[in-house]
């Protein structure tokens, strides 16, 4: 991209070219794995792997990261100097540094191995060889292009450090995306807070001076507004039936997806089965206070020793809720009850 083309661009449309072109390397380090994954001699994979197909593919996936890496402090750069401002920058990213290992910490020959493995294993299962073969390669370029994608957002990171005039970062999506990426996206956070992703995750970092608490930064997300945007059967998708049609109701978005972390089934008084979350239980958690409040205006718990109170049934998923709930009312009464949702202003 020529340089007055990036002088040109708002800091949201650069996040958005640098994604664009993270995909691309991503996608193109996708395509040279599969052609290698074609070489493997199927008589003897482990055999081939070692001696050929192995290092190719290591070779490739490193030559990828290096290329999603080399980016980083250009789209930092230009991030920062987008409304007018002069870099000051007082350190540059080493490509190749952040090249040769997975994101979590092993070694790429180790990690790339896998999907070896899971082919050998289909087979022993009765997997067909074409049907085995096909296994593994999915894994490959799950993990090839992850580890590509990993790699710059690990050297936007460490370039973002290096960039004084950067103080912080906001998520941004890259739809279509998850529940867990959709809660997440606009939110910001300091330089030096990591990046959670998780396998084919594709958001990005938008780089940013971060803005006074209790404003908005421009590149806020709104996930109400993304959530209305979908289709019915894409909304039950991505938060399940339930979820979804919690939300629908007007339930917080990042309750009902945080809820499902800690999702368990317990059994009720009656010993049936119920769907409920330990997520949100802690002593600060608003749903903990909302029920030590309504203990003690009925009088079933001792105001005097609030850290005395202890939660006496289970917290329940928005699912089990709609199974419970008569009416509606009684589920928006439920929603609110079990912290998914607050009252209207």
């Amino acid at each position: 991209m020529a340089a007055q083309d990036v002088r040109s661009l708002s800091a949201e449309d650069l996040a958005q070219a640098y994604y664009v072109a993270q995909a691309r390397h991503a996608r193109r380090t996708a395509d040279r794995v599969q052609e290698l994954w074609g070489e493997l001699d199927r008589r003897d994979l482990t055999g081939s792997w070692q001696s050929l197909v192995g290092p190719a593919v290591v070779r490739a996936v490193a030559e990828g990261q290096v290329a999603a890496a080399a980016g980083a402090d250009a789209y930092v750069d230009a991030v920062a100097t987008a409304d007018g401002e002069r870099s000051q920058r007082v350190g540059r990213t080493w490509a190749p540094a952040f090249a040769g290992q997975a994101a979590d910490g092993r070694s790429l020959e180790s990690l790339l191995y896998l999907p070896v493995i899971s082919s050998k294993q289909a087979i022993a299962a009765g997997a067909r060889d074409v049907e085995a073969m096909l296994v593994g390669l999915k894994q490959l370029l799950r993990m090839a292009a992850g580890e590509v994608a990993d790699a710059g957002r690990s050297a936007t990171g460490a370039s973002m450090v290096g960039q004084r005039l950067i103080n912080g970062y906001v998520r941004v999506l890259n739809p279509p995306s998850c529940a867990r990426c959709i809660i997440l996206a606009g939110k910001e956070y300091g330089w030096n807070r990591g990046f959670q992703r998780h396998p084919r995750c594709d958001c990005v970092h938008l780089p940013t001076k971060l803005v006074a608490r209790g404003r908005h930064h421009p590149g806020a997300f709104d996930s109400h507004a993304y959530f209305n945007s979908l289709s019915r059967s894409e909304q039950n998708r991505i938060f399940t039936a339930a979820g979804a049609t919690a939300i629908r109701d007007g339930a917080s978005i990042s309750s009902v997806v945080n809820a499902r972390r800690g999702m368990t089934t317990v059994a009720d008084q009656a010993g049936r089965r119920i769907r409920a979350t330990t997520e949100g239980t802690t002593r600060r958690s608003l749903y903990y206070q909302m029920e030590r409040a309504r203990a003690f205006r009925a009088g079933t718990a001792n105001p005097r020793y609030p850290r005395h109170f202890r939660l006496q049934g289970p917290r329940l998923l928005p699912e089990q809720i709609y199974r419970v709930a008569r009416s509606r009312d009684e589920a928006i009464e439920l929603l609110r009850r079990y912290g998914y949702m607050g009252w209207s202003v």
